[in-house]
C-alpha cells in the first residue's frame, strides 16, 4: 500500500501552515488521501512550527513516527526531526542554515537573484521536494497558481528554481483515484453550518475556532450571511441570542476561556427557549493551559454549563466529514427544539487538514414557518412535545416576550409554584422529544473489526487513530458521535459480543468513560493522553498493547 509521511519545519512566520497545505493538495491531485497535522507554539514569530502530511491509498485521520521526508528551513527542524526519518528518508534544507547530510539548496543565493521575499523560501523547498520525488512540474505550478494568490510569479519562479537543484531520487505513483476536496476541520464546520441554513455568525478570536470566523467572513457575500466580529465573548452570546430570537439561524464559535464568560447568556437561552449553536474547540487547560494544543477537556463543561436545568444537544464529530453532516444537524436540532447545541472539536479535528469524503450529506435544513402572531400569540405554548410555535420578535403584528426569569406560556415573569412546575416540566417534555428524535438518528459509529471482543471506546479526534490501530489489531471501535442526549442503546447494541472495553481520551480524567459508567456500562480498562499533541499510530498500539498483554 501506498503511505508516505513529509515534515516540513522551520519557525513561525515562515508560511510553514500554508507549505503544509499545498503539499497536501499535490498528494490530493495525485489521487491519495491526505491527512494534515500542524504544530505549532502561541507566539506570532519564532519558536519551532511544523506540519506532517501523511498521504495514504485509503481514508486517514492520524499520522506514524516515522516520516519519508523532511524538509527543513532551519537547523532545529533537523536536531528535533531527523530521528524520526526512516532509513533511506530524503532530507531536503536550506543550505544557507542547515548542515546536514542530505540535499542542501540555496535558497538565499536563488531568493535574492529572483529579488523575491523571505517567504518564498517555503516553495523553494516544496519545489526541491516535488523534483526529488518524481512529481511533474505541470502539476506542482497549477497547485501553486491556486493556492498562492499573491506574488504568484515570484512564488513560482523560486519554486521553480528549487525544482531544478535536486535531482529525483524516487517517484511516486499516481494513483488515478478521484481528488477529493481538502479541508481543515473548521471549514468542514463552516460548511455544514451553511448547509444546515446559517444566516449569522459571530465569534470573538479564539485558537481553536478563529479561522471559521476568517472563512465564513471571506465567503460571507454569495451567501448572504452576515459574520460578526463583537468585542468581547459575553457580547458574542448575547448578540446571538438577540439575533436568534429575530429569526437567524446563528451560530458562534469559542473555546474554554471565552465560553466561561458566556455560560449565564447558555442558561439565558435555555430558559429563553432560543436556538444558538456554540462551537467549542477544546484545548489543553486549565485556565489558558496550551493554547495552541488539544484536548478533550470540556465535556463536562459543556454537558453542565449554565445554571439550572434545561435541554441541550451536544455532538462531537471524529473526521471533517462528520463534522460537515453533524454541524448541519446541530443547527437543525437547535432550531427545532430552541434550545442551546453544542459542537465539541479540538485543535487536532478544528486545524487538522483531511480529504473529505462525502458518503451522505446531510438533510436539508428543515425551515420552521412562523405561527400568526397578535395579541393571542403563547411564546411558551404548552405542547405535548414541550416545543412551541416560533415568531421571531420583530414580525410584523406579533407581541412576542423573550423572558429570561420563570415565566407563563405568554412570557409574563411569574413566582406562582404550580407555574413554575408546569414550565420547567415544559422544558423537559423538550428533552424528551429530543432524546426520542436521536434515538432515530445514527449517532455511535461501529468501526473496525466490528465483531471483535476487545473495543476501543473514543470519541472526538481520537477516532482516526482508534480506526487504524484497531485494524492492525484486529479490535472493535465503538465512536458515540452525540454525548448530549446520551444514545444509551445505540452504544448497548454497538458493544453487544464486546467483552473488554479499552477507553481512549486525550485528557487526564476519562471524562467519557465516566458518563459510560453513569449510563450503567462497564470500562476495562483507560488510556489518556494529555500533553495537547494527538497519539501517532505506533504510539496508541504500543500503549494498547500494554493493556492486552
Amino acid at each position: 500500500m501506498q503511505d508516505i509521511s513529509v515534515l516540513i519545519g522551520g519557525k513561525a512566520g515562515e508560511g510553514l501552515n500554508k507549505a503544509g497545505q499545498i503539499i497536501a493538495h499535490i498528494f490530493g491531485a495525485l489521487g491519495y488521501r491526505v491527512y494534515l497535522y500542524y504544530d505549532y507554539p502561541s507566539l506570532i514569530r519564532g519558536g519551532h512550527n511544523f506540519s506532517i502530511i501523511r498521504a495514504c491509498e485509503t481514508p486517514i485521520a492520524s499520522h506514524h513516527d516515522a516520516i519519508d521526508v523532511l524538509l527543513a528551513l532551519n537547523q532545529e527542524t533537523v536536531t528535533l526531526h531527523q530521528k524520526q526519518l526512516r532509513a533511506g528518508g530524503i532530507l531536503i534544507f536550506d543550505a544557507a542554515f542547515v548542515r546536514a547530510d542530505g540535499m542542501g539548496i540555496p535558497l538565499t543565493i536563488i531568493l535574492e537573484e529572483e529579488k523575491a521575499p523571505a517567504i518564498t523560501r517555503n516553495t523553494g523547498i516544496i519545489g526541491a521536494f516535488c523534483k526529488a520525488i518524481g512529481i511533474r512540474w505541470e502539476l506542482l505550478e497549477e497547485v501553486i497558481r491556486k493556492d498562492i494568490a499573491r506574488q504568484t510569479e515570484q512564488n513560482l519562479a523560486v519554486a521553480r528554481r528549487g525544482y531544478e537543484a535536486v535531482p529525483g531520487v524516487m517517484v511516486v505513483p499516481d494513483l488515478q483515484h478521484k481528488r477529493l476536496p481538502f479541508v481543515t476541520g473548521n471549514e468542514a464546520v463552516a460548511l455544514g453550518l451553511l448547509h444546515g441554513g446559517l444566516t449569522t455568525y459571530i465569534a470573538y478570536p479564539m485558537t481553536p475556532t478563529s479561522s471559521i470566523l476568517h472563512f465564513l467572513a471571506e465567503i460571507a457575500p454569495p451567501f448572504g450571511l452576515k459574520v460578526i466580529h463583537p468585542e468581547n465573548e459575553i457580547a458574542v452570546m448575547l448578540m446571538a441570542i438577540g439575533c436568534a430570537a429575530a429569526g437567524e439561524r446563528v451560530a458562534l464559535g469559542t473555546s474554554g476561556g471565552g465560553f466561561c464568560l458566556m455560560t449565564e447568556g447558555v442558561s439565558l437561552a435555555g430558559m429563553a427557549e432560543v436556538p444558538v449553536v456554540v462551537v467549542m474547540g477544546q484545548r489543553t487547560g486549565p485556565s489558558t493551559g496550551l493554547p495552541t494544543y488539544s484536548g478533550q477537556t470540556e465535556l463536562f463543561f459543556v454537558q453542565h454549563a449554565g445554571q439550572g436545568e434545561f435541554p441541550r444537544f451536544i455532538v462531537a464529530p471524529g473526521n471533517a466529514a462528520e463534522a460537515y453532516s453533524w454541524s448541519a444537524v446541530a443547527l437543525n436540532l437547535a432550531w427545532k427544539y430552541q434550545t442551546p447545541a453544542f459542537i465539541l472539536t479540538d485543535k487536532n479535528l478544528s486545524e487538522g487538514g483531511f480529504s473529505l469524503d462525502l458518503v451522505t450529506s446531510p438533510p436539508s435544513p428543515e425551515w420552521f414557518p412562523p405561527s400568526e402572531g397578535g395579541s393571542s400569540y403563547k411564546r411558551y405554548a404548552l405542547t405535548e412535545s414541550g416545543i412551541s410555535p416560533f415568531i421571531p420578535f420583530a414580525a410584523p403584528g406579533a407581541v412576542v416576550k423573550y423572558n429570561g426569569y420563570c415565566h407563563d406560556e405568554q412570557g409574563i415573569s411569574t413566582e406562582r409554584p404550580e407555574l413554575v412546575t408546569i414550565m420547567q416540566e415544559k422544558l423537559l417534555r423538550k428533552q424528551q422529544s429530543l432524546e426520542k428524535e436521536i434515538s432515530n438518528i445514527p449517532s455511535v459509529n461501529r468501526l473496525g473489526v466490528v465483531d471483535a471482543a476487545t473495543t476501543l471506546l473514543c470519541w472526538g479526534s481520537c477516532r482516526g487513530v482508534c480506526e487504524e490501530v484497531a485494524e492492525h489489531r484486529r479490535l472493535r471501535v465503538v465512536q458515540p458521535v452525540v454525548l448530549c442526549p446520551f444514545p444509551v442503546e445505540q452504544v448497548r447494541r454497538a458493544l453487544e459480543g464486546s467483552d473488554r472495553v479499552i477507553a481512549v481520551e486525550y485528557n487526564a480524567t476519562g471524562q467519557l468513560a465516566t458518563l459510560m459508567l453513569q449510563h450503567g456500562f462497564t470500562i476495562h480498562h483507560q488510556i489518556h493522553k494529555y500533553d495537547g499533541r494527538p497519539f501517532t499510530i505506533e504510539e496508541l498500539e504500543e500503549r494498547v498493547k500494554g493493556v492486552l498483554g
